[in-house]
């Protein structure tokens, strides 16, 4: 690039300037005659000093090898096609989807700087990080006109050809020999006038999806095509086309997408759809070129992430659109790097002697990941497991929530006895988006996502809590999202102000799911347990002078809640008679009945909690000898299989 020549100008240049000063000791003081007198200095390449040229080439080379090593274990190698580069265990994430909408848009289409954008969205996930976003391009104006996929690739792009360099098609062709297979169905997104399949080799179903329809009539290995804007979708949900989901009917056994990433607007729901179109252990293979391959024909659709990044960091981000869009319904994510030998070294940083390098740019990628099956039913020996596969495609939630909420629906489920009440607790865990649709606006409050997590469990544990729209409004007033009625949560509010959060917690999960339920006396008991708050904390005042506030508090709503609240179990008279004749020791010994309930409950979440960390501590140690025994195997065997020969051969050990 411009910019790289410039650097690499300024770099020389500075060697150069020290070379200069270096050389004066040889320019005697009496022939410079004046402040216009021209010294004659050797400034070509070979008059750079080596002790100062050498040592910084050696380091560009050292950390250019270094960017270059696979982040694979032997393990990660078996079974797999060669130019693995990124093994399974590998990729690190943050906690939550990390990228500003600016960093999928195309440069010419951002009206405005957006300061998010322009910070580096998945800090840390590479070694070393990467680059920060650039602002918009000057010349973007908010009046330009947007790119309209379907007119761009449907009419204005209609007939240009991709032309793929014919080397990295050869590389394609054979990576998908590898794990594609006669017979197979496979779904091809981003279709257009090749597929670069290797030759022979017949599926039992080929469809393609995108918009250059006349495009896909020239490919011949399709045996059906649909016109679909992928850049069209609906927010968490998937690709919004009735024709694409219909493809739902029959699942593939494989998802092809080559040279289209970087022009997905909206990638984690184009992921979220793949999922849903393939079987269990069906694979998905994304390849994507270098992003000057053919930079020339279609940077206009091209998005900010790939014009800015570099080919090592357009891999790690494809790989999180894995992540960010079924989490571990994705298993066996490996990243590829099936570059031609004559391509250039494109990965890691671009150095400031990047415009040195040598060879085409033909460089080709391909990350992929398997769908992992999901149980269609709770499995009763680990439910855990079972209820994070059904949390897999759950929209809103991030996977930091989903990783908090699971444990605490395992433990209560493995904890129910009652069939019904686990059906009720499986049928609930759909309802987890529509709280977090509120509790995400909890974040900037001292709300954690602990917090969070455990009113959204206690919510689905209830039989009674549906997600309807009274309950939701409800949920939110008594979050302060919404102005409180005057009615209940105001009074609720003022009256509780001093119990502990954890137990205000517990309170709010029992009461929303009292809202909307349709039953007069239900809407009735609510009434009567706010307007009975103040008697009921006078009367516990008066009989144990000496209890905190807050335990006043969670005692006098505990009452309420189990006499008041429930219609039919006591009339306002009948409660008052009853608490009238409570003694200080009756309600003290409640009260810490109550407290050693919240006691035992947090203990058996903790020892649930380090039961489960052990098992996986467990199943690591054995994966780890495992791997050992490979190791050792491998290392005390005498033949291997050559990749190019295609033969085994006997191994040529060092003496």
């Amino acid at each position: 690039s411009k910019r790289g020549v410039r650097l690499a100008v300024a770099a020389v240049g500075l060697l150069l300037a020290i070379n200069t000063h270096s050389t004066s000791a040889f320019v005697s003081r009496s022939t410079v005659s004046s402040s216009n007198a021209v010294r004659s200095v050797d400034t070509s390449l070979t008059a750079l000093p080596t002790m100062i040229i050498g040592p910084m080439i050696k380091k560009m080379r050292e950390n250019q090898a270094r960017k270059k090593m696979p982040m694979i274990d032997e393990r990660d190698a078996q079974g797999q096609a060669p130019g693995l580069r990124v093994g399974g265990n590998a990729w690190k994430w943050p906690p939550f989807w990390p990228y500003d909408q600016d960093f999928f848009t195309p440069n010419e289409d951002i009206q405005t700087p957006n300061p998010a954008a322009q910070m580096n969205p998945m800090a840390g996930m590479l070694a070393g990080g990467m680059p920060e976003a650039r602002a918009p391009e000057a010349g973007s104006t908010d009046d330009a006109p947007k790119l309209d996929p379907v007119q761009y690739w449907g009419q204005e792009k209609a007939d240009v050809k991709t032309e793929l360099d014919e080397e990295a098609a050869e590389q394609l062709k054979r990576h998908y020999a590898f794990y594609l297979k006669d017979g197979m169905s496979v779904l091809e997104l981003g279709a257009a006038e090749e597929s670069y399949l290797p030759e022979n080799m017949k599926f039992s179903r080929h469809v393609g999806v995108g918009l250059s329809g006349n495009l896909m009539k020239q490919n011949p290995s399709l045996t059906d095509s649909l016109i679909v804007d992928l850049n069209k979708v609906v927010e968490d949900e998937g690709v919004d086309s009735d024709d694409f989901r219909r493809l739902a009917a029959e699942p593939f056994d494989a998802i092809i997408m080559a040279n289209t990433a970087d022009f997905l607007t909206s990638p984690r729901e184009v992921f979220k759809s793949a999922w849903n179109l393939l079987k269990p252990g069906g694979i998905m293979l994304v390849a994507f070129s270098s992003k000057k391959a053919y930079a020339d024909k279609f940077q206009r659709a091209q998005t900010k992430m790939w014009r800015d990044y570099n080919d090592d960091q357009h891999m790690w981000v494809a790989g999180s659109f894995f992540q960010f869009s079924a989490g571990e319904g994705w298993e066996n994510l490996l990243g590829f790097d099936i570059s031609p030998e004559s391509s250039k070294n494109s990965l890691g940083d671009d150095g400031p002697l990047s415009f040195f390098k040598k060879g085409k740019d033909n460089n080709i990628f391909v990350v992929q990941a398997t769908k992992a099956a999901q149980d269609e039913a709770i499995d009763e020996e680990n439910p855990t497991k079972s209820i994070n596969s059904r949390m897999w495609m759950l929209p809103v939630m991030e996977d930091r929530d989903k990783k908090l909420v699971v444990p605490r629906l395992g433990r209560a489920y493995s904890r129910v006895t009652n069939p019904v009440q686990k059906q009720a607790i499986t049928d609930h865990i759909a309802l987890l988006p529509r709280i977090y649709e509120a509790l995400v606006k909890m974040d900037q409050f001292a709300f954690t996502f602990e917090m969070q997590s455990q009113l959204a469990a206690d919510l689905v544990l209830d039989p009674d809590f549906t997600g309807n729209d009274e309950q939701i409004i409800a949920l939110k007033q008594g979050l302060g999202l919404r102005t409180p009625s005057p009615q209940f949560w105001q009074p609720v509010g003022e009256q509780t102000g001093g119990m502990d959060i954890y137990d205000k917690i517990n309170l709010l999960a029992y009461l929303v799911p009292r809202f909307g339920s349709g039953n007069a006396d239900q809407e009735e008991a609510l009434v009567a347990f706010a307007t009975g708050l103040k008697p009921t904390f006078a009367h516990i005042r008066s009989k144990c002078p000496d209890l905190p506030e807050s335990d006043v508090q969670l005692l006098g709503t505990e009452l309420l809640c189990s006499e008041i609240l429930i219609p039919g179990r006591s009339t306002k008279e009948e409660y008052a008679a009853w608490l009238g004749s409570m003694t200080e020791s009756d309600l003290k010994q409640m009260l810490a009945n109550r407290k050693r309930f919240n006691e035992e409950a947090n203990s058996e979440l903790n020892q649930y909690n380090e039961e489960r960390a052990e098992q996986q501590r467990q199943r690591e140690e054995l994966q780890q000898r495992y791997k050992d025994q490979i190791a050792k195997a491998r290392k005390e065997r005498t033949m291997a299989f050559n990749p190019t020969s295609g033969k085994f051969e006997e191994i040529k050990r060092k003496k």
